[in-house]
């Protein structure tokens, strides 16, 4: 399947590497943003890595890492990307701060992966907003940064310019959103395709909850089920009519569903039905009273769940990522 994309130019997108580089947060902003994606066409993101610092840069896990050159290329970035950062008490070099006040200047979007927003709140520009990052360092945060609005049980803040995620892995979730606004849901749900990810994970930092790892045969069961609910979201789906498909008692089934998906089918079935919402909201022309039919909710219950869910109205969504 090819997306075709032709934004006015290619954005450069540039990820600082630094001694004591977090290997995985690195590799999750080249694996989103530097990997060949013919089937983008044109006009797809351009990647390069700066060296904050001279010398032998040293990433976890034994790797060296050699950058495209050093901070002069941020000058040229259309985002900048902060794969974590060596120390929560480690100083952010000044030539850094100021290469990324002047970049935020000329327009650059700034970007975190999780203890990398330490980066971005040494520059000052996240004073007065929200940001979040990993659930162990938002205290930290608080502490070093009192003027910044924490925020610890999201997954990603998008405050336009500047963007924070949360643990590791939220770098993908940040990742895959920040797609959907340059390019759309169609280029988003590509990427996440290939990464074999959800294009949305809705909820907070579930990764600090433990839950038993489920039987792989129960998810397999399921899945027939989820995907039928997911083709069907503007039907009526009660917990007896799903225990039968499932051949399962309704507290067997509840039980079985919520140890595969992580929540309740109401609450699953929801998150699905925001999600085709967005997807609508971005692509069709149709109004929202229509949207929400497709997805099985009444216009008043679409912008009560949307205000709640995405701190927005569905109007507004619309204005500001619909593709034109």
């Amino acid at each position: 399947m090819n997306v075709k994309i032709m934004p006015n130019a290619s954005p450069l997108v540039v990820a600082l590497a630094y001694d004591g580089l977090c290997t995985f947060e690195y590799g999750v902003a080249v694996e989103l943003f530097a990997l060949p994606r013919p089937e983008m066409g044109e006009g797809w993101y351009r990647f390069a890595t700066a060296a904050v610092e001279p010398g032998d840069l040293r990433g976890l896990g034994g790797v060296h890492v050699v950058g495209d050159g050093g901070l002069e290329l941020l000058a040229g970035a259309s985002i900048i990307v902060a794969p974590g950062w060596r120390g929560l008490d480690a100083p952010v070099p000044r030539p850094l701060i100021e290469a990324l006040r002047a970049a935020h200047a000329g327009g650059a979007r700034l970007m975190s992966i999780c203890s990398g927003v330490f980066v971005l709140a040494a520059t000052g520009l996240l004073d007065g907003r929200r940001a979040t990052t990993h659930w162990r360092y938002a205290d930290a945060l608080r502490a070093h940064h009192p003027a910044i609005q924490v925020q610890p049980d999201v997954l990603y803040v998008d405050e336009g310019d500047v963007l924070t995620s949360a643990g590791s892995a939220a770098g993908i979730d940040l990742g895959l959103h920040l797609i959907r606004r340059d390019f759309g849901p169609e280029a988003a749900n590509t990427v996440a395709r290939r990464l074999v990810v959800p294009p949305h994970r809705d909820g907070g930092q579930a990764q600090f909850v433990q839950r038993p790892v489920p039987v792989a045969h129960e998810a397999s069961r399921l899945g027939p089920i989820l995907d039928q609910m997911r083709a069907n979201l503007a039907d009526e789906h009660t917990i007896k009519t799903l225990a039968a498909l499932a051949g399962m008692s309704e507290r067997t089934f509840l039980r079985r569903f919520e140890a595969v998906t992580g929540a309740t089918p109401a609450r699953w079935l929801l998150a699905e039905r925001l999600n085709h919402a967005r997807d609508l909201l971005e692509t069709a022309s149709t109004s929202i009273d229509q949207v929400a039919r497709a997805v099985g909710l009444g216009a008043p219950a679409l912008r009560h769940h949307f205000r709640r869910q995405f701190s927005t109205t569905p109007g507004a969504y619309r204005a500001r990522f619909a593709r034109t």
